[in-house]
C-alpha cells in the first residue's frame, strides 16, 4: 500500500465547548493534509493549557499525570502509524484514528468492489463480457500499482481526478507483448466499465456519490467494416483443399447470411430449428449477450451449410449444429482465409455479422427495424450505425452513376456538333 508524506500530532482544547469553566482536550491526526480529531475524555482550565506545546502547563501532580498521558497517547498514535506501514496498508487519518480506538472501521476499497462485482455478475453476464471486466481490473491494478505505488486505495478516494490521471495512463500504455496501444474508444470502454462498478457503489451506499458525476465519456464515431458483395462471393465460391478451412469457411458464410454472433453460433442444437407451416425453416434462439429473443428467417445458403453438418461426429458428440471450435482460433483461420481469397480487410468472425447487417440485408431493402430484431439489438440505435454505412454507399454509387450519365451527355453532345 501508499506510504504517507506528511503524519502529524497535535493536541488541542476546544474553548467553544467548555463547560464549568473546564475546556476538552483533543488529539488532532494529521495524514496528508487530511485531519481527524479525538476526544481524549479529558479536561483543563484554558489558562493551565500551553497552547504552542501542546500541554499543560505547571508542576503540580495532576499536571505532571496528564501531560504523561498525552505522551502516551502520540506514542500510540506513533505506532498505530509505524504498524500501518510495516503491514504496507494505506494510511489515512481515518485509518490510524479506529486504529487507536480500536473500532476497526472497515472503509470499501476499489479491489473490494471490481472483486465483489465480477463475483455477483458472473452468472448474469456473458463470458466474453465479464472477461472485458477482468481485462479492465488487470488495468485498474496497474495504474494503482505503476502511478500510485499501492495495490489498493479506499472508494472514498476514488475522484474526478483519479479518472482523469487513469485515462491518461491507459493512453500512454505500451503492451509488450504483439498487442497494438489503446485506441480513445479502448480507452472509454475500460472507464465505462469502471463508471458501471462505482454506480453499483453508490446503489449498495459504499459512497455517497459516483466520482464520473463531472466526467464524460467521449467515443469516437467508428463504422462497422463488412464485406462487399463481390468480396463475399470470392469467400463462398473459393474451393479450399484443407478440410479446416472449409469448415471455418462455412461457419463464417452461416454467419453472414443469420447475423449470428460467434457464441449463438456455437450454442446452436438441432432443436433451434423450426419448421412452420408453409415449410420455412427457422432459427429460434435467444442472444446471449442481451437475453433477448432472435427468429430468423434460414437463407438457403445458411440452409445448405446446416444440411451439410447434420451428421458431423463432432457435432452429434457436443449435440450442437457445428462442430465447435475457440473464437481465437477461428479468427486465426479466417486471417488465412482472407489471404487466400484476396481480400485485403482485417477478417474477422464478427465480420460476418456486420455484412448480414449491410450487405446481406439492408442492402437489399430489408427494413433496419426487421434487421435490429434478427440482430437481438436492444436498442434501434445500436442498430443505427449500419444504416449510416449504407448511406455512404448509396451516396457512392449515386456520384458513380452521376459521373456515367454526365459522360453519356457530354458524349452525345459531342456527336450532335460532328452530326454523326
Amino acid at each position: 500500500m501508499r506510504t504517507t508524506n506528511t503524519f502529524g500530532i497535535q493536541f488541542i482544547t476546544r474553548a467553544n465547548k467548555a463547560k464549568d469553566g473546564m475546556a476538552p482536550i483533543y488529539v488532532r491526526i494529521t495524514v496528508d493534509s487530511r485531519r481527524v480529531e479525538i476526544s481524549l475524555k479529558r479536561w483543563i482550565k484554558p489558562s493551565d493549557w500551553n497552547s504552542q506545546k501542546g500541554m499543560a502547563r505547571g508542576s503540580r501532580e495532576e499536571v505532571k499525570s496528564l501531560n504523561h498521558y498525552l505522551e502516551e497517547v502520540k506514542a500510540r498514535l506513533v505506532e498505530c502509524y509505524q504498524e500501518m506501514q510495516v503491514q504496507k496498508r494505506l494510511i489515512t487519518a481515518d485509518a490510524i484514528k479506529h486504529m487507536f480506538l480500536g473500532t476497526n472501521k472497515k472503509e470499501h476499497t476499489l479491489s473490494k468492489l471490481v472483486n465483489y462485482h465480477n463475483t455477483k455478475y458472473k452468472d448474469t453476464l456473458a463470458w466474453g463480457t465479464l472477461k472485458n471486466y477482468m481485462t479492465t481490473q488487470k488495468y485498474i491494478q496497474r495504474y494503482l500499482n505503476d502511478r500510485l505505488g499501492t495495490s489498493d486505495i479506499f472508494l472514498s478516494e476514488l475522484s474526478y481526478k483519479f479518472i482523469t490521471d487513469f485515462e491518461f495512463y491507459l493512453r500512454a500504455y505500451e503492451p509488450k507483448d504483439h498487442q497494438k496501444p489503446m485506441t480513445n474508444n479502448g480507452v472509454m470502454k475500460h472507464l465505462e466499465r469502471l463508471k458501471k462498478m462505482t454506480s453499483l457503489a453508490v446503489r449498495l451506499e459504499w459512497i455517497p456519490r459516483d466520482p464520473f458525476e463531472k466526467y464524460q465519456l467521449k467515443f469516437h464515431r467508428v463504422d462497422r467494416e463488412y464485406l462487399e458483395e463481390d468480396e463475399l462471393e470470392a469467400i463462398e465460391n473459393k474451393e479450399f483443399k484443407i478440410i479446416r478451412l472449409q469448415w471455418i469457411r462455412d461457419l463464417f458464410v452461416f454467419s453472414c447470411y443469420t447475423g449470428l454472433a460467434y457464441v449463438d453460433t456455437m450454442n446452436l442444437t438441432p432443436d433451434n430449428i423450426s419448421i412452420d407451416v408453409e415449410g420455412e425453416y427457422w432459427i429460434i434462439t435467444t442472444r446471449q449477450k442481451t437475453g433477448l429473443p432472435l427468429r430468423i428467417l434460414i437463407l438457403p445458403k445458411a440452409l445448405e451449410i446446416i444440411e451439410k453438418y447434420r451428421n458431423h461426429p463432432r457435432a452429434l458428440e457436443k449435440g450442437t449444429l457445428f462442430p465447435v471450435i475457440s473464437n481465437q482460433k477461428l479468427n486465426s483461420y479466417l486471417k488465412e482465409i482472407a489471404d487466400l481469397c484476396g481480400v485485403k480487410k482485417n477478417l474477422t468472425f464478427h465480420m460476418a455479422r456486420h455484412t448480414f447487417a449491410t450487405t446481406v440485408t439492408l442492402l437489399n431493402g430489408v427494413p433496419l427495424e426487421t434487421v435490429s430484431k434478427m440482430l437481438g439489438h436492444a436498442k434501434i440505435t445500436t442498430t443505427q450505425v449500419y444504416a449510416r454505412i449504407v448511406e455512404r454507399k448509396i451516396s457512392q454509387d449515386m456520384r458513380k452513376l452521376r459521373e456515367k450519365l454526365n459522360r453519356k451527355n457530354v458524349k452525345q453532345g459531342h456527336l450532335a456538333k460532328t452530326g454523326d
